[in-house]
């Protein structure tokens, strides 16, 4: 890595850590609850929106049924958080729903939890992203008119942050999640004071009227409903983060993680309930299709349900509305953090046991898992462009990956309650066994009712894509295990496998008769191999007869075979040569020294055309050849230039082609890399 390279990667990254450093990375709750809250927390920003945008197709009578909705789906949520707080104390090492599906209802169950968490965490960057744009465009119209551009370099900020590491990107987005819960409570609080004493509060929407698209009763009006539900409920995505996140946290862990998620699951349903009853209060009007607001001026862009409730609770005090826009921006866009945090440990713990590249298993200079950060900021970025940022249109994909892993892992845990229940015989403990059941039966039989409705009611607008996407990682998961599995059987250590060679036939590929190829001479005589020959590709007659000459005036102890190249290839010759040698003698152990000089600077390797790479790239592929390069270092070409200065013109040109530096040759093979 150049110089220049390895600065701009300490500016962006920072310094690396050691790993003895590990520990120190650990998080308090006060760190841990706005990393991994965060994405609750904010999805109670948008999903009251989606709830009465759903509602709004049959008109402004169907307003009336969103308290029920929100209290349905705040009772999930309170469900789900008591639940997954037994989860964090049964299995803390931070796999999460993947780990109890896999423990209890085995691998297929844990590879369908962890393709469908790799799936929502993906959509969490992408939707949180987006809202978060959008609320901030109600307040700032340039972000407003090009919402995918802010929204792509928001994911560009925060994967930089995420590689610096954990604690550091935590302590950097505590302020705002904090002032985010702050400002919502603040807003809640103040609405319902204005109400309960007379106050008038109506939001800029609330003299518009809205058209009814669908005329709905009976099984279409219980669709409706259904749906409006499935889509409040992506208030519950990011519960499981902090299940996930436990190794995370400081000791005692459990202890710290379900206290961390209790907190996060009563302000999210307070908040979630708060902000349903002033949208009734303000009279907000919400449309998917802002066309369908009879009474609104052409050309009119509704600002976002809370925007709306912020500006009229607060339209005596401005300042307070800007506040609320802005931190429920930037928690919408930090909530994207969770992800950051619990896709990469996750596709770390993916990788350990081979179902993904090694590669996400790596931890990079910051202690964080920088291969998984990368990938995961690159495909949110993806979807953000093709989808344009659209709230609606990205969240009908969501959530149907969070409630798979759901309901997979409390039926999981009813089979780690039973197993206890099993093995143990005292009164005590069998009762706090059967409470435990209990709560995850409950949870079973609720976050499976939301998955049925989702997929009903969600299928055709977007849902299916999510579904495939889940197919599709289960299935390169499952390949790649596979190949892992192939590997480890082939490469599987075995005395009887401990076999010597016949005999080793080695050959030095080499171009010119230069230093380099000198090198490799000697280095392949010192192995003492049975057979040593050179080899040369004959590209220009004239230049290998003069090779020839030098090669028997010099006489070399090691003979040289040119090998004829019609059509000026390289490589192909000597890979067919190659291949000839290993037929006459399938026993032998063909030994290829590839002589190749390594330039001082990164941008004088352009300047080489890379023959030895490319042969050796395909000579690795040949059954039964082993391939040695023989690198001359070009560091101390600056003082081979002084020296060359001192002699005359007429030596200079002569001496710079017996060493092989003249770049303007045609290379073949072993000479650059």
């Amino acid at each position: 890595m150049s110089k220049v390279t390895r600065a701009a990667k300490r500016i962006l990254v920072g310094r690396a850590v050691r790993s003895d450093r590990l520990a120190h990375t650990l998080l308090p709750k006060r760190i841990a609850l706005p990393i991994f809250a965060s994405d609750a927390l904010s999805s109670v920003a948008y999903a009251p929106q989606e709830i009465f945008i759903v509602l709004s197709v049959a008109g402004l009578a169907a307003y009336g049924y969103a308290p029920w909705i929100a209290i349905t789906v705040a009772l999930v949520m309170v469900v789900v958080v008591w639940s997954y707080r037994q989860n964090v104390h049964a299995y803390p090492s931070g796999g999460g729903d993947y780990e109890v599906a896999t423990k209890n209802l085995g691998q297929r169950a844990g590879l369908l939890v962890g393709s469908a968490l790799l799936v929502d965490y993906i959509l969490t960057v992408a939707v949180s992203t987006a809202a978060g744009v959008a609320n901030i465009g109600s307040a700032i119209d340039v972000v407003g008119d090009h919402h995918v551009l802010f929204s792509v370099l928001i994911i560009v900020i925060i994967s930089a942050a995420n590689l610096r590491g954990i604690r550091e990107s935590g302590a950097a987005f505590a302020i705002p999640t904090y002032a985010f819960i702050l400002a919502v409570f603040a807003m809640v609080i103040t609405g319902l004071v204005r109400w309960i004493s007379g106050s008038q509060m109506r939001a800029e929407s609330a003299d518009f009227d809205i058209v009814a698209t669908h005329s709905l009763s009976g099984l279409a009006l219980i669709f409706l409903l259904a749906r409006a539900f499935s889509s409040g409920s992506a208030a519950l995505t990011g519960v499981e983060a902090i299940s996930n996140g436990v190794p995370a946290f400081k000791k005692p862990k459990s202890k710290n993680a379900a206290t961390t998620l209790a907190l996060m699951g009563g302000m999210a349903v307070t908040m979630l309930l708060g902000i349903v009853a002033l949208a009734l209060i303000t009279k907000v009007r919400i449309t998917e299709d802002p066309s369908l607001l009879i009474g609104a001026p052409e050309g009119y862009r509704p600002k976002t349900m809370i925007a709306q409730i912020a500006q009229s609770v607060f339209s005596g005090f401005p300042v307070a509305f800007y506040i609320v826009s802005f931190t429920t921006g930037f928690i919408l866009i930090l909530a994207s953090n969770t992800a950051f945090n619990g896709f990469p440990v996750l596709g770390s713990i993916l990788a350990q046991d081979r179902f993904l590249p090694r590669q996400l298993h790596t931890r990079g200079d910051r202690l964080a898992f920088s291969n998984g950060i990368v990938f995961l900021g690159a495909v949110a970025i993806f979807l953000v462009i093709i989808f344009k940022a659209d709230v609606t249109a990205l969240i009908q994909l969501y959530i149907v990956g969070v409630f798979i892993s759901f309901t997979t892992s409390q039926g999981g845990m009813i089979k780690h309650w039973n197993r206890l229940l099993a093995r143990t015989k005292d009164p005590a403990e069998r009762r706090r066994y059967h409470r435990a059941r209990l709560v995850s039966g409950t949870g079973f039989v609720l976050t499976g009712a939301v998955l049925i409705i989702v997929l009903i009611t969600k299928f055709l607008s977007g849902a299916w894509i999510t579904i495939v996407a889940i197919a599709g990682i289960y299935a390169l998961m499952v390949a790649i295990r596979k190949h892992y599995d192939r590997v480890a059987l082939e490469i599987a250590a075995d005395e009887d496998d401990l076999v010597l060679p016949s005999r080793i036939h080695a050959i030095v590929l080499v171009s010119k008769l230069h230093l380099p190829t000198m090198r490799a001479l000697s280095y392949a005589r010192a192995t003492r191999p049975d057979t040593l020959e050179a080899v040369t590709v004959n590209v220009d007659p004239a230049d290998t007869a003069a090779l020839a000459r030098e090669w028997e005036d010099r006489e070399l102890p090691v003979p040289l075979k040119v090998i004829d190249s019609p059509f000026r290839e390289i490589t192909k010759p000597v890979l067919d040569y190659v291949r000839r040698v290993r037929k006459d003698a399938p026993r032998d152990v063909v030994a290829v020294f590839l002589p190749e000089y390594v330039v001082g600077h990164w941008w004088e390797q352009i300047l080489h055309n890379q023959s030895a790479l490319r042969l050796k790239g395909r000579l690795l592929f040949t059954p039964g050849v082993m391939v040695t390069s023989v690198p001359w270092q070009m560091s101390n070409l600056e003082a081979i230039e002084e020296r060359l200065q001192a002699k005359s013109e007429r030596q200079l040109p002569l001496y710079g082609r017996r060493l092989g530096v003249d770049s303007s040759d045609d290379e073949q093979f072993g000479l650059d890399r």
